[in-house]
Protein backbone atom coordinates (compact mmCIF):
# COMPACT_ATOMS: atom_id res chain seq x y z
CA UNK A 1 0.00 0.00 0.00
CA UNK A 2 2.39 2.67 -1.25
CA UNK A 3 1.52 6.38 -1.24
CA UNK A 4 3.55 9.42 -2.24
CA UNK A 5 2.44 12.67 -0.63
CA UNK A 6 3.77 15.83 -2.23
CA UNK A 7 2.87 18.94 -0.31
CA UNK A 8 3.37 21.50 2.37
CA UNK A 9 4.96 21.34 5.80
CA UNK A 10 4.15 23.92 8.47
CA UNK A 11 4.82 24.12 12.16
CA UNK A 12 1.49 25.42 13.47
CA UNK A 13 1.39 27.75 16.45
CA UNK A 14 -2.05 26.93 17.86
CA UNK A 15 -3.61 29.40 20.27
CA UNK A 16 -6.75 28.74 22.31
CA UNK A 17 -8.98 31.70 23.05
CA UNK A 18 -12.58 32.22 24.15
CA UNK A 19 -13.40 33.76 20.75
CA UNK A 20 -11.87 35.18 17.60
CA UNK A 21 -10.59 38.76 17.97
CA UNK A 22 -12.38 41.53 16.12
CA UNK A 23 -10.47 44.06 14.03
CA UNK A 24 -7.94 45.96 16.21
CA UNK A 25 -8.88 43.85 19.25
CA UNK A 26 -6.58 41.84 21.51
CA UNK A 27 -8.10 38.79 23.20
CA UNK A 28 -6.46 37.03 26.14
CA UNK A 29 -5.61 33.46 25.12
CA UNK A 30 -5.73 30.37 27.30
CA UNK A 31 -2.91 28.20 25.92
CA UNK A 32 -0.42 27.72 23.09
CA UNK A 33 0.80 24.55 21.37
CA UNK A 34 3.35 24.01 18.61
CA UNK A 35 1.81 21.46 16.28
CA UNK A 36 3.15 19.61 13.25
CA UNK A 37 1.11 20.75 10.27
CA UNK A 38 0.74 21.65 6.65
CA UNK A 39 -1.78 19.73 4.58
CA UNK A 40 0.91 17.63 2.98
CA UNK A 41 2.53 16.67 6.25
CA UNK A 42 -0.77 16.02 7.99
CA UNK A 43 -2.07 13.78 5.22
CA UNK A 44 1.20 11.87 5.06
CA UNK A 45 1.18 11.19 8.81
CA UNK A 46 -2.49 10.20 8.76
CA UNK A 47 -1.97 7.77 5.88
CA UNK A 48 1.06 6.22 7.59
CA UNK A 49 -0.72 5.82 10.92
CA UNK A 50 -3.61 4.07 9.19
CA UNK A 51 -1.52 1.44 7.53
CA UNK A 52 0.02 2.81 4.32
CA UNK A 53 3.66 2.79 3.27
CA UNK A 54 4.22 6.52 2.75
CA UNK A 55 6.92 8.61 1.11
CA UNK A 56 6.94 12.40 1.31
CA UNK A 57 8.24 15.06 -1.06
CA UNK A 58 8.35 18.67 0.07
CA UNK A 59 10.70 21.32 1.42
CA UNK A 60 11.77 22.45 4.89
CA UNK A 61 13.88 25.44 5.89
CA UNK A 62 17.29 25.59 7.54
CA UNK A 63 15.82 26.47 10.95
CA UNK A 64 14.63 24.79 14.14
CA UNK A 65 11.11 24.54 12.75
CA UNK A 66 12.53 22.53 9.85
CA UNK A 67 14.34 20.16 12.19
CA UNK A 68 11.15 19.65 14.18
CA UNK A 69 9.12 18.92 11.05
CA UNK A 70 11.66 16.41 9.76
CA UNK A 71 11.83 14.64 13.12
CA UNK A 72 8.05 14.18 13.20
CA UNK A 73 8.04 12.61 9.73
CA UNK A 74 10.87 10.29 10.78
CA UNK A 75 8.99 9.28 13.94
CA UNK A 76 6.08 8.17 11.77
CA UNK A 77 8.40 6.08 9.55
CA UNK A 78 7.71 8.12 6.42
CA UNK A 79 10.24 7.87 3.60
CA UNK A 80 12.18 11.12 3.23
CA UNK A 81 14.47 10.51 0.26
CA UNK A 82 12.59 13.26 -1.62
CA UNK A 83 12.57 15.83 1.21
CA UNK A 84 14.28 19.05 0.12
CA UNK A 85 15.92 21.75 2.28
CA UNK A 86 15.76 25.47 1.70
CA UNK A 87 18.33 27.99 3.02
CA UNK A 88 15.51 30.18 4.32
CA UNK A 89 12.74 29.67 6.90
CA UNK A 90 10.31 26.77 7.08
CA UNK A 91 6.60 27.15 6.53
CA UNK A 92 4.48 27.99 9.54
CA UNK A 93 1.00 29.04 10.52
CA UNK A 94 -0.70 30.71 13.44
CA UNK A 95 -4.15 29.34 14.29
CA UNK A 96 -6.74 30.46 16.83
CA UNK A 97 -9.24 27.94 18.19
CA UNK A 98 -12.30 29.31 19.97
CA UNK A 99 -14.37 27.70 22.71
CA UNK A 100 -16.64 26.08 20.10
CA UNK A 101 -13.71 24.31 18.44
CA UNK A 102 -13.84 26.48 15.31
CA UNK A 103 -10.63 28.04 14.08
CA UNK A 104 -9.04 30.60 11.79
CA UNK A 105 -5.44 30.60 10.64
CA UNK A 106 -2.76 32.59 8.83
CA UNK A 107 -0.21 30.62 6.80
CA UNK A 108 3.31 31.71 5.83
CA UNK A 109 4.40 29.26 3.13
CA UNK A 110 8.12 30.16 3.05
CA UNK A 111 10.17 27.09 1.94
CA UNK A 112 7.03 25.40 0.57
CA UNK A 113 7.00 27.88 -2.31
CA UNK A 114 10.48 26.79 -3.41
CA UNK A 115 9.89 23.08 -3.98
CA UNK A 116 11.86 21.92 -7.02
CA UNK A 117 9.61 19.66 -9.13
CA UNK A 118 12.58 18.42 -11.18
CA UNK A 119 13.98 16.83 -8.01
CA UNK A 120 10.81 14.78 -7.44
CA UNK A 121 10.51 11.32 -8.96
CA UNK A 122 7.76 8.77 -8.37
CA UNK A 123 9.09 5.93 -6.18
CA UNK A 124 8.81 2.46 -7.69
CA UNK A 125 5.61 0.77 -6.57
CA UNK A 126 3.69 3.96 -5.81
CA UNK A 127 -0.04 3.33 -6.23
CA UNK A 128 -1.43 6.70 -5.18
CA UNK A 129 -0.14 10.28 -5.15
CA UNK A 130 -1.74 12.88 -2.87
CA UNK A 131 -1.50 16.58 -3.75
CA UNK A 132 -2.89 19.78 -2.20
CA UNK A 133 -3.07 23.48 -3.14
CA UNK A 134 -0.66 24.72 -0.46
CA UNK A 135 2.27 24.34 -2.87
CA UNK A 136 2.73 25.96 -6.30
CA UNK A 137 0.50 24.60 -9.04
CA UNK A 138 3.41 23.94 -11.46
CA UNK A 139 4.84 21.52 -8.87
CA UNK A 140 1.52 19.68 -8.67
CA UNK A 141 1.20 19.61 -12.46
CA UNK A 142 4.68 18.15 -12.90
CA UNK A 143 4.19 15.49 -10.23
CA UNK A 144 0.72 14.53 -11.48
CA UNK A 145 2.08 14.04 -14.99
CA UNK A 146 4.91 11.85 -13.69
CA UNK A 147 2.48 9.90 -11.54
CA UNK A 148 0.22 9.02 -14.46
CA UNK A 149 3.23 7.95 -16.51
CA UNK A 150 4.19 5.66 -13.61
CA UNK A 151 0.69 4.17 -13.47
CA UNK A 152 -0.30 5.75 -10.14
CA UNK A 153 -3.64 7.32 -9.27
CA UNK A 154 -3.68 11.03 -8.36
CA UNK A 155 -5.89 12.69 -5.76
CA UNK A 156 -5.93 16.47 -5.44
CA UNK A 157 -7.22 18.15 -2.30
CA UNK A 158 -7.90 21.58 -3.83
CA UNK A 159 -7.43 23.50 -0.60
CA UNK A 160 -7.10 26.38 -0.35
CA UNK A 161 -9.25 27.07 -3.41
CA UNK A 162 -7.60 28.71 -6.41
CA UNK A 163 -8.31 28.75 -10.12
CA UNK A 164 -6.19 26.36 -12.17
CA UNK A 165 -3.94 27.91 -14.79
CA UNK A 166 -2.25 24.72 -16.02
CA UNK A 167 -3.39 21.35 -17.32
CA UNK A 168 -3.16 19.83 -13.82
CA UNK A 169 -6.69 18.41 -13.77
CA UNK A 170 -5.99 16.35 -16.89
CA UNK A 171 -3.95 14.00 -14.71
CA UNK A 172 -6.12 14.03 -11.57
CA UNK A 173 -8.41 11.08 -10.80
CA UNK A 174 -10.19 12.50 -7.76
CA UNK A 175 -10.77 16.11 -6.68
CA UNK A 176 -11.47 16.43 -2.94
CA UNK A 177 -13.20 19.64 -1.81
CA UNK A 178 -14.99 21.05 1.19
CA UNK A 179 -18.32 22.82 0.74
CA UNK A 180 -16.74 26.27 0.22
CA UNK A 181 -14.17 24.99 -2.26
CA UNK A 182 -16.90 23.14 -4.13
CA UNK A 183 -18.60 26.49 -4.83
CA UNK A 184 -15.36 27.85 -6.30
CA UNK A 185 -15.05 24.90 -8.68
CA UNK A 186 -18.77 24.54 -9.41
CA UNK A 187 -18.33 25.10 -13.17
CA UNK A 188 -15.04 23.24 -13.46
CA UNK A 189 -15.13 20.09 -15.56
CA UNK A 190 -12.72 17.28 -14.97
CA UNK A 191 -12.20 14.38 -12.57
CA UNK A 192 -14.53 12.69 -10.08
CA UNK A 193 -15.35 14.80 -7.04
CA UNK A 194 -15.76 14.20 -3.37
CA UNK A 195 -17.23 16.99 -1.24
CA UNK A 196 -16.65 16.89 2.51
CA UNK A 197 -19.31 18.59 4.65
CA UNK A 198 -17.85 18.38 8.13
CA UNK A 199 -20.36 17.04 10.64
CA UNK A 200 -22.93 16.79 7.83
CA UNK A 201 -21.00 14.00 6.12
CA UNK A 202 -19.57 13.41 2.66
CA UNK A 203 -21.03 13.54 -0.84
CA UNK A 204 -19.48 11.20 -3.41
CA UNK A 205 -20.67 9.68 -6.69
CA UNK A 206 -24.19 10.99 -6.25
CA UNK A 207 -24.59 9.46 -2.78
CA UNK A 208 -24.61 11.16 0.61
CA UNK A 209 -22.83 9.57 3.57
CA UNK A 210 -23.92 10.95 6.96
CA UNK A 211 -21.31 12.01 9.49
CA UNK A 212 -20.97 10.98 13.14
CA UNK A 213 -22.32 13.04 16.03
CA UNK A 214 -19.43 13.69 18.44
CA UNK A 215 -18.45 16.41 20.89
CA UNK A 216 -16.08 18.69 18.96
CA UNK A 217 -12.93 19.93 20.68
CA UNK A 218 -11.27 21.28 17.54
CA UNK A 219 -11.81 20.85 13.79
CA UNK A 220 -8.19 21.81 13.05
CA UNK A 221 -6.69 19.21 10.68
CA UNK A 222 -9.85 17.10 10.43
CA UNK A 223 -9.93 17.20 6.64
CA UNK A 224 -6.34 16.01 6.44
CA UNK A 225 -7.06 13.12 8.78
CA UNK A 226 -10.03 12.14 6.63
CA UNK A 227 -8.01 12.22 3.39
CA UNK A 228 -4.99 10.39 4.80
CA UNK A 229 -7.12 7.68 6.38
CA UNK A 230 -9.23 7.38 3.24
CA UNK A 231 -6.13 6.99 1.07
CA UNK A 232 -4.65 4.28 3.28
CA UNK A 233 -7.92 2.40 3.58
CA UNK A 234 -8.69 2.67 -0.13
CA UNK A 235 -5.40 1.01 -1.02
CA UNK A 236 -6.17 -1.75 1.49
CA UNK A 237 -9.72 -2.39 0.21
CA UNK A 238 -9.37 -1.22 -3.41
CA UNK A 239 -12.63 0.70 -2.96
CA UNK A 240 -13.27 4.33 -2.06
CA UNK A 241 -16.91 3.58 -1.22
CA UNK A 242 -16.00 0.84 1.25
CA UNK A 243 -13.39 3.09 2.84
CA UNK A 244 -15.47 6.21 3.41
CA UNK A 245 -17.01 5.13 6.71
CA UNK A 246 -13.59 4.31 8.15
CA UNK A 247 -12.21 7.71 7.11
CA UNK A 248 -15.24 9.50 8.54
CA UNK A 249 -14.76 7.66 11.83
CA UNK A 250 -11.08 8.63 11.93
CA UNK A 251 -12.04 12.27 11.37
CA UNK A 252 -14.74 12.09 14.06
CA UNK A 253 -12.22 10.77 16.56
CA UNK A 254 -9.81 13.49 15.48
CA UNK A 255 -12.17 16.39 16.18
CA UNK A 256 -13.30 14.89 19.51
CA UNK A 257 -9.77 14.17 20.81
CA UNK A 258 -7.46 16.66 22.48
CA UNK A 259 -4.58 17.78 20.23
CA UNK A 260 -2.02 16.18 22.53
CA UNK A 261 -3.57 12.71 22.14
CA UNK A 262 -4.44 12.60 18.47
CA UNK A 263 -1.40 10.45 17.75
CA UNK A 264 -3.25 7.71 19.65
CA UNK A 265 -5.95 7.44 16.98
CA UNK A 266 -4.96 4.04 15.61
CA UNK A 267 -6.77 1.69 13.22
CA UNK A 268 -7.83 -0.33 16.25
CA UNK A 269 -9.39 2.74 17.87
CA UNK A 270 -11.24 3.54 14.64
CA UNK A 271 -12.62 0.01 14.32
CA UNK A 272 -13.73 0.08 17.97
CA UNK A 273 -15.48 3.41 17.37
CA UNK A 274 -17.28 1.98 14.34
CA UNK A 275 -18.46 -1.06 16.31
CA UNK A 276 -19.71 1.16 19.10
CA UNK A 277 -21.60 3.36 16.64
CA UNK A 278 -23.17 0.30 15.01
CA UNK A 279 -24.59 -0.78 18.38
CA UNK A 280 -26.38 2.54 18.90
Amino acid sequence: MSILVVGSLHLDVVLRAPRMPALDETVAGRSVNYVFGGKGGNQAVAAARHGADVSFAGRIGADQFGSTLKARLQETHIGLDLLQQDPGPSGMSAAIIDENGDYGAVIVSAANLNIDPDAISIPVGTQLVLLQNEIPEPVNESVAHKAKQAGARVWLNAAPARFFVTGLLENVDLLILNRLEAKTYDATEGPDRMVTLGADGVHYQGAHHDGFAVQVLSTHGAGDMFIGALAARTLATNSIERSLRYAQAAAALHVSTDIGYRHCITPGKVQAFLKDQARR
